[in-house]
């Protein structure tokens, strides 16, 4: 066991999904309202909670803190060092060799994927969010009847310096997509109600349009699944419901975060040859508990389909804490597998660089 944690621990990790860092100084009520999917709350804090204990046991170290330090401590002594420093020590300690970085998702200013690479010392590669080049599109004036063409050159354009796409359609709509190809026709009619009030982009038509034009690019499509923040019904999210779309597409499925479906995830990634899985976001909110969650995640997942990802946003600590819990549950679950090491390098990144193509 010893032997095969410190295997794992040297490994570089690539997080084929994650986003940028802060590029200010988080305070304690920064730490708070980015450490979970749900912020504050009257009467308690995030930090006591699984995720809360993991980061106070884990991060403080990082920066030179005993383990046991108070947040108040942590959150002065964070501040003296500085953001840039910060996000450096958090993002090297997190040991990665590549970063797949979704750009769509900007509420403040963040890093930009090469600024996020240095930081880590890490090759950094962008994943396109498909509804945020939609809404661009509709914000620069085009009508109805030329929608599907600019959104079809732009998408193609932005193909041309990123690694794979990402839709959202969990959040608008729900997964329970049809699984046909719009026609022209439906699609300008969908765009014409869209571009009527084009904030927004919420309409079932527009995100199969979108998905089958990633599909047509063949980069690998990710979906968010499962677990996310208050504005998505969960419900909705279950990966069983993009059985017959998955049936149709013929690129790479990439299904996010997963839990609490994450057996099911792995159900989809054996019995589809292009679906592929991770546990990104869930390995750092279930803390410690995360090596329960990789167990049942790889249930029935194939070895050679299943990616690490930390889904990390704001705070370097993310990056941190979804690398180290990761490593630990890995090396749990591996102690008794022949050929540990071997699927140790798939996991840790063999898989996301053969299915991205990363140089």
């Amino acid at each position: 066991m010893p032997e095969l944690a410190s295997f794992v621990a040297e490994r570089g990790l690539v997080d084929h999904h994650c986003h940028g860092v802060l590029l200010r100084d988080a305070d304690e009520a920064t730490l708070e309202a980015s450490l979970t999917e749900g912020g504050p709350f009257d009467g308690g804090s995030p930090f006591d909670s699984a995720i809360g204990f993991a980061f106070r046991r884990l991060c403080p170290p990082v920066l030179g803190l005993d383990a046991d330090a108070s947040l108040s401590s942590y959150v002065r002594h964070r501040a003296g060092l500085g953001v840039s420093e910060v996000n450096r020590r958090f993002l090297r300690a997190a040991g990665l060799a590549a970063m797949c970085v979704d750009t769509g998702y900007r509420p403040e200013p963040i890093t930009s994927p090469a600024e996020l690479g240095e930081l880590a010392d890490a090759g950094a590669f962008e994943i396109v969010r498909l509804e945020v080049v939609a809404e661009q599109v509709g914000a620069g004036g085009t009508d109805a009847a030329g929608f599907a063409d600019a959104v079809r050159a732009e998408l193609s354009r932005r193909a041309a310096g990123a690694v794979g796409f990402k839709s959202i359609a969990a959040y608008r709509v729900g997964l329970d997509l049809r699984p046909e190809r719009p026609t022209a026709a439906e699609v300008a009619v969908a765009a014409g109600r869209y571009l009527r009030a084009p904030e927004r982009l919420a309409d079932e038509t527009l995100q199969r349009f979108l998905i089958w034009c990633a599909n047509d690019l063949g980069l690998p499509v990710q979906f968010h699944v499962g677990y996310g923040d208050r504005d998505v019904d969960l419900h909705r999210c279950n990966p069983l419901l993009l059985t017959p779309l998955i049936r149709s597409l013929r690129g790479p499925v990439m299904l996010l975060h997963n839990y609490p479906y994450h057996r099911e995830a792995g159900y989809l990634a054996q019995v589809f040859p292009h679906v592929y899985v991770d546990a990104g976001l869930a390995t750092h909110n279930l803390g410690f508990r995360a090596s329960t969650l990789l167990a049942e995640a790889l249930e029935l997942t194939p070895y050679g389909k299943f990616l690490y990802s930390s889904d990390a946003f704001g705070l370097p600590e993310l990056y941190y804490l979804g690398a180290a819990l990761f490593r630990r549950a890995l090396s749990e679950y591996l102690r008794d597998v022949p050929e540990a090491e071997r699927i140790a390098e798939l996991m840790c990144g063999g898989n996301a660089r053969r299915v991205y193509r990363l140089s």
